[in-house]
């Protein structure tokens, strides 16, 4: 690393992220639930930043903290636990830390979030943006300020794209490639936007408007090409359980920054990329679930199978000597062995590296309102989420 240049440059909303698993179906108006398992964590912005954190690199999140329990928890996991730098974030008084509650079920989720718009934008917060090696944004219709500042810093923007509601997919969106480096969207999203039937279709198109483009296909793996090495890529996903999946493509873009932060071929870069990302959907989502090297490395270690074991042989000589000790996932309450799910009961109407190493019961009448968060104590978390971001 150059310094105290940070490698990652981070800026968007933070979210604390209550994630419920073990849905026997998804939830529908006049019922309740009893779910199996429970997790709680950052969310949104912090699901990069931690994972980017946890490879290795010096990584600078420029956010937003209400002053409640949820916003000091949040910051005392990613600046103090997490060792992000939080010194372009701010706490504004009186604003309340955006909280989604997911609903994890049939290998995807439902989001349901209780938010404002924050005090501070994106340019506000970044000023005139730190000279960073690489920044991971989110691109929008509206270009960010500060985007055009980092770029001609010589700093290399990682970008990603969200799902249009309003089903416009503005071409005009992709303008904004000209400032960037990589570009990541998903296969729905990549076709979408450049108007293509098929994800090779979108890669070929957006390969023409940004040196490295990558399509990344779900179950069906990632595909990507690099301009400037002239490299083409095709790798398929790894065959895991789901228990949650928010996150996933957070993981996939901060490993694959990483990865090529080392200066590796594009197909080790989409490889560790695409097995960071299926690591991550083992643990309740946002962003304790990230692996970081401890987990890829407990991963190739435990690994049999002849095939993955020649396909990923280049771990050999990335994986650090010392990968850290055991990351910290989200608190949980797992079900227990062979509990079943709860019947539906009605209620009425989750080695730092540079460019130069290898690297009580319910009340049954009345509204239910819950609670107020308590006071913080002195001294004591692949969607895009939010219209606020």
């Amino acid at each position: 690393m150059d310094g105290d240049r940070p490698d990652v440059l981070l800026t968007g909303l933070l979210f604390y992220d209550l994630v419920l698993t073990g849905l026997g179906k998804p939830p529908t108006p006049g019922e309740e639930i009893w779910t199996g398992g429970m997790g709680c964590g950052p969310g949104g912005i912090a699901n990069l930043a931690v994972a980017a954190s946890r490879f290795g690199l010096r990584t600078s999140l420029a956010t937003v903290f209400g002053d409640d329990f949820y916003g000091g928890y949040c910051q005392d996991v990613l600046g103090g636990q997490e060792g992000v730098d939080l010194s372009l974030s701010r706490t504004a008084d009186g604003w309340p830390t955006p909280v989604t509650v997911s609903f994890a079920h049939d290998h995807d989720r439902a989001l349901l979030t209780h938010g404002q718009e924050p005090p501070y934008s994106q340019d506000v917060l970044m000023g005139d943006p730190p000279d960073a090696l690489t920044a991971l944004v989110h691109i929008e219709a509206r270009p960010r300020e500060w985007l055009a500042k980092a770029a001609a810093n010589g700093t290399r923007i990682y970008a990603d794209v969200g799902w249009d509601p309003s089903q416009e997919w503005p071409t005009a969106l992709l303008e904004q490639l000209s400032l960037c480096h990589a570009f990541l969207p998903n296969e729905a999203e990549a076709m979408a936007y450049t108007r293509t039937d098929s994800a090779p279709a979108a890669l070929g198109t957006l390969s023409e408007l940004v040196p490295v483009a990558v399509v990344t296909r779900g179950g069906d793996g990632a595909i990507a090409v690099d301009q400037i090495t002239g490299e083409y890529a095709d790798v398929p996903a790894l065959d895991t359980d789901v228990l949650d999946a928010t996150g996933a493509g957070d993981v996939f873009g901060a490993s694959f920054v990483a990865a090529s932060l080392g200066g590796w071929p594009l197909a080790e870069r989409l490889r560790f990329a695409v097995l960071a990302a299926g690591l991550s959907v083992g643990h309740h989502g946002g962003a304790l679930a990230a692996p970081g090297w401890h987990g890829v490395d407990r991963w190739w270690r435990s690994l049999t199978d002849p095939e993955l074991k020649r396909s990923y042989g280049f771990l050999v000589d990335r994986l650090p000597a010392n990968p850290g000790p055991p990351v910290h996932h989200a608190p949980v309450t797992p079900p227990a062995p062979n509990t079943p799910v709860a019947p539906h009961t009605p209620v009425g109407p989750q080695t730092p590296f540079g460019p130069q190493t290898p690297f009580g019961p319910r009340a049954s009448e009345g509204p239910h309102r819950p609670p107020t968060p308590p006071a913080r104590r002195t001294g004591t978390s692949g969607v895009t989420r939010g219209p606020f971001s």
